[in-house]
């Protein structure tokens, strides 16, 4: 029935067009690969969807947004959804408005809380500031290559090294470079390991890090 109202809501509007539903978690990665949406809705209440789908989905499709539609009554519960990639939130019960607006603020690339949870995640004194910064930090949105690179840069190898060991080009390195500092919120190699010794993608004493590196 949740699905039935969504779909004939998003049908009246001029601005949202549904390209397809999913049955299963199989089913939404194959229909997220072949569409190519700019937003996914995921109710939380259905059995056959699991909260991991997500971040699996984003290591291939980063540029697809995820809005929760959700039963629960947690503010952990939604950060703990942040983390995994889910950007928006609404509540079964929140209105129409609030449920396109989270649509239309997440294919903008912005997170968006119906105000309930908000009022919800208020009320359990969770900062907002501080989801924004630890989300941004999570590798949900970022591809295996951009992994496999932020984990040399770390080692302390160069752009030059990088392309060597991964048989790619000095151009496409720096590229990857740049797009990982643009999704990390970062503007420095520094950036770039603290995310990797954070994420466990490299030990603290492992890397070698020296401040030449960031030219390269």
């Amino acid at each position: 029935m949740s699905r039935l109202g969504l779909k004939t809501m998003f049908q009246k509007s001029e601005e949202v067009e549904v390209v397809g539903e999913a049955n299963s978690s199989a089913e939404l990665v194959s229909l997220v690969g072949e569409f190519k949406p700019d937003v996914v809705l995921i109710d939380y209440g259905s059995k056959e969807f699991t909260i991991d789908i997500v971040p699996k989905i984003g290591l291939k499709n980063s540029a697809v947004g995820f809005v929760g539609i959700t039963p629960y009554n947690s503010g952990k519960t939604i950060v703990s959804a942040l983390k995994v990639g889910v950007d928006s939130h609404v509540k079964k019960d929140c209105s129409v408005t609030e449920v396109k607006n989270a649509v239309m603020a997440t294919a903008k690339g912005e997170k968006f809380f119906c105000a309930e949870l908000v009022e919800l995640m208020r009320n359990e004194n969770i900062d907002f500031e501080k989801i924004e910064l630890d989300v941004i930090k999570e590798p949900g949105a970022l591809s295996e290559r951009e992994l496999e690179i932020i984990k040399l840069i770390a080692e302390g190898y160069t752009n030059a090294q990088i392309s060597v060991v991964l048989y790619i080009s000095n151009h496409t390195v720096n590229t990857h470079r740049k797009n990982i500092m643009k999704k990390l919120g970062v503007n420095n190699t520094a950036g770039i390991v603290m995310f990797a010794v954070k994420s466990n993608l490299v030990s603290p004493n492992k890397f070698m890090f020296s401040p030449q590196n960031e030219s390269n």
